[in-house]
């Protein structure tokens, strides 16, 4: 570990994954958090009321490890309430995301922790790379603005499972019922306390495009970037028509 890393080696990570039916996936995603060579960290895993193996899968990486905590929800109430669960539960001065199909390089933790560290920044992400199903790479590497304010962050989405910020310094949010963006809707509260968004170029995870994801359909996305800008933002009709489309041209070329 460089000294950088090793600055934050006392500080505990709370890595926030909620799952739901992804028993195919959650094993491959929680072998890239054991990979981790930073070792200070909890996995929260909230169950959104899953109906495959996900619950025995997860458990059987609990039973060998103690830092992973496993929560099941009675109903399925969305990716929003299962994030929520496990923030409230967290104990970590950081909090970190991974969704359960995605994956952490091993050095994700500890360069990111050492740049904020570094910098003094509270709000970070990272770049990241896309995979398909079977794990293979896409040839995509989707890159983060160097820094965002929160009019940047309402044009531009950082990747979920790259993003970590400090919730000692920031506090803690919750976020709204929504079904999908609802992790949009998180960093969008939480620019408003860190002031600004900090991006690392190297990509330090993978993204896994799956057919059945909840973000995998990207014309029923514009519904909740609608609800988010007007309803949750307050932007104006005409400036909540303009992020839309600017968020759709955007998807159209690929550029996210």
């Amino acid at each position: 570990m460089s000294p950088a890393e090793g600055s934050v080696s006392e500080e505990l990570v709370s890595i926030i994954m909620p799952a739901c039916n992804c028993g195919a996936f959650i094993g491959e995603a929680i072998r890239s958090v054991l990979a981790q060579n930073y070792d200070n960290w909890e996995l929260l895993v909230v169950d959104d009321a899953s109906s495959d193996d996900t619950q025995s899968v997860v458990e059987t990486f609990a039973r060998k490890d103690p830092r992973i905590r496993y929560t099941r929800l009675p109903v399925n109430s969305g990716p929003a309430a299962a994030r929520n669960k496990a923030m409230e539960e967290a104990k970590g001065r950081y909090f970190a995301f991974l969704d359960c199909d995605d994956l952490w390089f091993p050095e994700k933790l500890s360069r990111q922790l050492g740049f904020m560290k570094d910098k003094g920044f509270r709000f970070t992400c990272t770049a990241y790379t896309k995979i398909d199903e079977k794990g293979d790479d896409l040839g995509r590497l989707i890159r983060p603005s160097p820094r965002l304010d929160h009019e940047g962050l309402l044009r531009v989405c950082p990747g979920n499972s790259t993003v970590i910020f400090d919730a000692l310094e920031l506090g803690r949010f919750r976020i709204p019922p929504i079904r999908k963006r609802n992790d949009y809707a998180l960093w969008l509260q939480v620019i408003k306390k860190a002031g600004h968004l900090y991006g690392i170029h190297e990509p330090l995870g993978s993204h896994r495009v799956r057919k059945g994801a909840l973000s995998a359909n990207k014309a029923s996305l514009v519904w909740y970037h609608w609800k988010i800008y007007r309803e949750m933002e307050a932007q104006t009709f005409l400036k909540s028509c303009y992020l839309v489309l600017y968020w759709v041209i955007a998807t159209a070329f690929r550029l996210r």
